[in-house]
């Protein structure tokens, strides 16, 4: 193996001044990839910074900052007045001896065991890659945030953090963002809690994980609405418990059935104040009910707040929560879908009496949310801004459910209906009878999916229930002008 430099190396290697990825960036990248395919074998030595940088001819800075990571990191070493040589040892040697092998990459003969979990996962598919599709249920309109105001407060909360923000354990979340989220639904939702009763989550999925994993034991029953959210019952099962849907109708949860199916359940996890995916409210009987059944059971109500934030006529609905006396209701909620899908914070509000042993298990689970954009929410919301972008969000909401019942009886009038609700950000359109002796809404999906248009099926988010057929449609992330081309796509691909 050559112990000279390579002064051919210079050729192998092309950094693109134009491009995004800066140039250091791209030479340690070239680099280490001749590297591990032994193009550069072991005991090769590099030209010196000098040399290399006027080569290539960039600065000798850029260079030097591509060999300190490629050192950093084990893929080169230096001899002191010897120059920069590849090692013998690698800390990708596997991969280093399947390249210089030619060996393919061999699939397993038979597939790996599974959990019954993921197994169960099968059907499913992974990843969001329709997410920005026209009608999908999940997406707000991300146009209106300030996102200036938001950098300039990253910047001042990050220009000189303190130790409360670099070391601190602080396994409820942020003090700051903890006191504004309960000032926040105090004001909004009626709730009567502290900030030491907040704690601050990443998602629903992790927040509804921590509490299945605090207080059910594998095979413990939890109702679940019928259909529902799938990633609140994934986190469920994935814990172990065992949940159990029940039928939803105008009223919500149906608690009568719960009684019957499973009387002894643990929890129940619901979403009274707009119902996922069908948008109805539970009624304040059905809520009375469901309060007294978890005092005489001993058991827990989860309450998502799903959509709660946009109603179109009158104030939101009371929280749930705010009708417990004993102490039953666990609160959750995300800003996913009020501010953007990847700020990843949410929060629980817990009973005092839990408070402790859910700061327990989260140190244990290790599943603190990201410090970073904690504070910054935190003034976000302090500030008024959050509660400014919620109010032009719902009027601009209202009016594109308005221009989604227009494009539906405009356009896709025979084929899909739905009608007008007070609140939410999607509509559930019901399959027309000439179209539902055509197709389910299962192969109606993957028809608009095919053409762009993001439009899940109901059916698929049953559990137990015989499922309805219909297609969730989407409105807050669609602008007026688009509905109307949209739609169209949406039949186009549905007459087919």
């Amino acid at each position: 193996m050559s112990r000279e430099p390579l002064s051919a190396l210079p050729l192998s290697l092309n950094l693109e001044r134009a491009a995004r990825t800066p140039q250091h960036v791209q030479l340690y990248e070239q680099l280490r990839a001749l590297i591990l395919t032994a193009r550069l074998p072991a005991g090769t030595r590099l030209p010196s910074t000098r040399t290399l940088a006027a080569e290539l001819g960039v600065s000798r800075t850029t260079v030097l900052q591509a060999f300190d990571q490629l050192r950093s990191e084990g893929y080169v070493e230096g001899h002191r007045g010897a120059g920069t040589f590849v090692p013998s040892v690698l800390p990708d040697a596997l991969l280093v001896t399947r390249a210089r092998q030619g060996e393919p990459k061999r699939d397993a003969a038979r597939p790996p065991p599974l959990s019954r979990f993921a197994t169960g996962l099968d059907g499913e598919r992974a990843g969001e890659a329709a997410l920005l599709a026209p009608f999908h249920p999940g997406l707000p309109e991300t146009g209106l945030i300030p996102f200036e105001r938001w950098a300039r407060l990253m910047a001042r909360a990050w220009r000189r953090p303190g130790a409360e923000l670099l070391s601190e354990r602080q396994p409820g979340g942020h003090p700051g963002l903890r006191r504004a989220i309960a000032r926040h639904l105090g004001q909004m939702r009626g709730l009567d809690c502290t900030a030491e009763q907040v704690i601050i989550t990443s998602s629903a999925r992790e927040a509804v994980d921590l509490v299945a994993r605090a207080l059910l034991d594998p095979g413990d029953q939890v109702w679940l609405e019928d259909p529902g959210f799938p990633a609140l019952r994934h986190a469920l099962a994935g814990s172990g418990a065992a949940p159990c849907g029940l039928p939803v109708d105008d009223e919500g949860l149906s608690v009568a059935a719960g009684l019957v199916a499973a009387a002894g359940a643990r929890m129940a996890v619901v979403t009274p104040s707009r119902q996922y995916p069908l948008g109805v409210t539970m009624s304040l009987s059905r809520r009375l009910a469901l309060l007294d059944w978890a005092q005489a059971a001993g058991a827990w109500i989860v309450e998502d707040d799903y959509d709660s934030e946009y109603r179109y006529a009158g104030r939101p609905l009371q929280a749930l929560q705010s009708l417990d006396e004993t102490g039953r209701v666990i609160y959750l909620g995300s800003f996913s879908k009020v501010l953007f899908q990847k700020l990843r914070l949410g929060y629980l509000v817990l009973p005092e009496a839990l408070l402790e042993t859910l700061l327990r298990v989260r140190q244990a689970l290790g599943q603190e949310p990201s410090i970073a954009a904690q504070p910054v929410l935190a003034e976000f919301i302090d500030s008024g801004a959050f509660a400014a972008h919620i109010r032009r969000t719902r009027r601009l909401y209202a009016e594109r459910q308005a221009a989604l019942l227009a494009a539906l009886a405009g356009h896709a009038d025979g084929l899909l209906a739905a009608e007008r609700q007070e609140g939410g950000m999607h509509l559930v359109a019901r399959l027309g009878p000439a179209l539902a002796r055509r197709m389910t809404d299962t192969e109606a999906a993957a028809r608009a999916a095919a053409r762009g248009i993001a439009a899940p099926a109901l059916s698929a988010l049953y559990l137990e229930t015989p499922p309805r057929q219909g297609l969730l449609l989407g409105y807050a992330g669609v602008p007026v002008p688009e509905m109307a081309p949209a739609m169209r796509r949406l039949v186009s691909a549905l007459r087919a």
